[in-house]
């Protein structure tokens, strides 16, 4: 076989590995969006209605509320957590209404966090860390009779030291 030949096949082996890789990521791709559908409602005769319902993306407000400063006890030393943290509502929330809110929010987590030791702390997986806060502020903001504007507390930066 001459080494034009062994070229030419190679080169069309090559086209039709890509060409094979292109078509089965569009089937992923098509799959994964056709994944999406899923059954609404069954009938009283035990029919399955299936009926294909496009999830719309919420849409959210994000406001931050940046370095909250927490002493910590620690073995021997003090330790300091700087937390940025963001609040989620709803898109038709007024923005001045959750920045009136951020003392109340700072105050609230520097309660909460400086109980806690720093090990304790520093052990707690940020999605618990995250969850822990939410718990508490929606608690702290219900026993103080004061409307919540925002929905979630995220965790969007931590320094320890």
């Amino acid at each position: 076989m001459s080494t034009t030949r062994l070229v030419l096949l190679m080169f069309v082996l090559n086209i039709a590995v890509v060409l094979g890789g292109l078509f089965v990521n569009y089937k992923m791709i098509q799959s994964a969006t056709l994944g999406a559908a899923r059954p609404v409602a069954e009938s009283a005769q035990g029919q399955a209605a299936v009926e294909e319902e496009e999830d719309e993306p919420a849409e959210y407000l994000f406001v931050p509320v940046e370095k909250v400063i927490v002493s910590l006890a620690g073995e021997g030393r003090e330790h300091y957590f700087v937390l940025d943290l963001v609040l989620q509502a709803e898109v038709g929330t007024d923005p001045k209404k959750i920045e009136q809110v951020a003392p109340m929010v700072r105050s609230s987590v520097v309660a909460n966090l400086s109980a806690m030791r720093f090990d304790e702390l520093r052990a707690l997986p940020i999605p618990q860390l995250q969850q822990k806060l939410e718990e508490h502020l929606l608690a702290d903001f219900a026993g103080r009779r004061v409307a919540t504007p925002f929905q979630h507390v995220l965790v969007s930066k931590m320094i320890v030291q």
